[in-house]
């Protein structure tokens, strides 16, 4: 077994991985990251390792996240695990997504096939098992909706209790439904996300909670195995170019992670180039990198429709700018009608994604169409990270398919506004018909002339 250490991305000073829950450097306050002496991890056998353990019926190799143990070997006994299981997230090709931003082909990654709907599953089982190690009783997080679904989940398979804070009014339904369901505390706070966030921060100290946000290091750990699992997927093949939606920033942080110890380790000769997109009313990473000085983090009020990125002060945004640099990637930004015209064309595909997923097809198409921010070529091989499942905000889907979506339909004061309607290019709008044969057939006949092949 590897030894595992926390380690300050900016001081380099190193603690015990397993004596207590530390989120930040006690030395200079920077972020930490999990870091091995990797003993066992000779690339050509553990290729061969992992994929023979797809036909294992064992949880701990049906996981997606686990499979890859030998990659995230931070725990000391096998029977400290949780799993649900998570990951075996497919790769879908998408070619009216393709059409649509300007390549010759796109694959979807699709995060949503979790357990409770998103890529969040594989960080709390990495998470959750390292709360299990430091024998925590009480996990916690602030959430705009992922984050708390899957730690509810998590938390009470593991026998713990979990604490989410969420800012009030400000969370699709089909999330929070989520972590009341699965016996949360939910606590709503008077304020947006990072005011949820500095209160977990404040609180957890003083009555022993686990926190499972992102500026956990053993989560983005679990995080990491995306990147893994998709290179095992293709054969170990690199594709050209990563893209991920961009909000808390922990997802890009961890993929660039897991992809620099896999050059590292020699399963893999060149890096994809992480793209991060995020929502023109959310986007503190694309004006800070736009800034300036790029090292000092400019922060904003967030205001976007797609929740799940709402958020105005990433912790993470200096791991994110560390993957960046180390693949030679970039972060663009998107308007809310190119979100909700994405998404749309994404369901085209037959594929259905919470709106913060849509950014990745909207952030490509706008790249494509201009060719500055970062140089991209139509016949490059692209990956796409779809982060959440579509009925994790069906009232989002509907209202743009009825022509009633709004810019400002939630606003900071939690309080319905009817500016900014957003143009519906590519609503499926629902059809009045009468209730005789002949009209419906009339409706049919009318729609089958308009469907072109594939």
């Amino acid at each position: 077994m590897s030894h595992a250490y926390l380690q300050c991305i900016e001081c380099g000073h190193r603690f015990p991985s397993n004596r207590e829950a530390i989120y930040a450097c006690p030395q200079c306050g920077d972020l930490l990251d999990v870091v091995y002496d990797w003993q066992d991890a000779d690339a050509d056998r553990l290729k061969t390792l992992f994929r023979q353990r797809r036909v294992s019926n064992a949880p701990i190799d049906v996981s997606g996240v686990w499979r890859y143990r030998e990659l995230i070997p931070f725990y000391t006994d096998e029977a400290q695990i949780v799993t649900y299981p998570e990951g075996n997230t497919q790769l879908l090709d998408a070619p009216r997504s393709a059409q649509y931003a300007g390549l010759g082909r796109l694959t979807f990654k699709h995060q949503g096939f979790n357990p409770t709907g998103s890529f969040k599953d594989n960080g709390m089982a990495t998470g959750v098992t390292q709360a299990r190690v430091l024998g925590a009783r009480v996990v916690a997080c602030a959430s705009t909706g992922n984050t708390s679904a899957s730690m509810a989940a998590y938390a009470t398979r593991a026998g713990m209790l979990g604490v989410v804070f969420i800012p009030e009014g400000q969370i699709a339904f089909g999330k929070l439904s989520q972590s009341l369901d699965y016996g949360a505390l939910t606590l709503q706070v008077r304020g947006d996300f990072d005011a949820a966030m500095q209160l977990v921060r404040e609180v957890a100290p003083q009555v022993g909670m686990y926190i499972l946000n992102s500026v956990n290091a053993f989560r983005l750990e679990g995080q990491k195995t995306i990147a893994i699992e998709l290179l095992d997927q293709l054969d170990w093949r690199v594709p050209d170019r990563l893209v991920v939606p961009g909000g808390n920033l922990g997802n890009s942080s961890a993929l660039g992670k897991g992809l620099k110890e896999l050059y590292d380790l020699g399963f893999i000769d060149k890096l994809p180039r992480i793209t991060i997109i995020q929502a023109a009313g959310a986007d503190p990473l694309y004006r800070t990198m736009t800034s300036p000085d790029p090292d000092r983090l400019v922060t904003v009020y967030a205001r976007t429709l797609a929740t799940a990125i709402k958020i105005g002060r990433p912790v993470s945004w200096k791991k994110a700018k560390r993957s960046m640099t180390w693949t030679d990637g970039w972060v663009t930004e998107v308007t809310e009608q190119e979100i909700a015209d994405a998404k749309a064309i994404i369901g085209r595909d037959g594929i259905g994604c919470e709106p913060a997923s849509a950014t990745t097809l909207a952030g490509l198409k706008r790249l494509l169409e201009e060719g500055t921010d970062a140089p991209i070529d139509r016949d490059e091989e692209v990956v796409a990270i779809l982060t959440g499942n579509v009925l994790k905000d069906p009232d989002y889907t509907v209202r743009y398919h009825l022509g009633d979506l709004y810019e400002d339909y939630v606003t900071e004061t939690v309080v319905t506004s009817r500016s900014g309607k957003i143009d519906t290019h590519f609503a499926n709008h629902p059809i009045e018909v009468a209730a005789n044969a002949a009209a419906i057939i009339a409706v049919i006949e009318r729609h089958l002339a308009q469907v072109a092949p594939v």
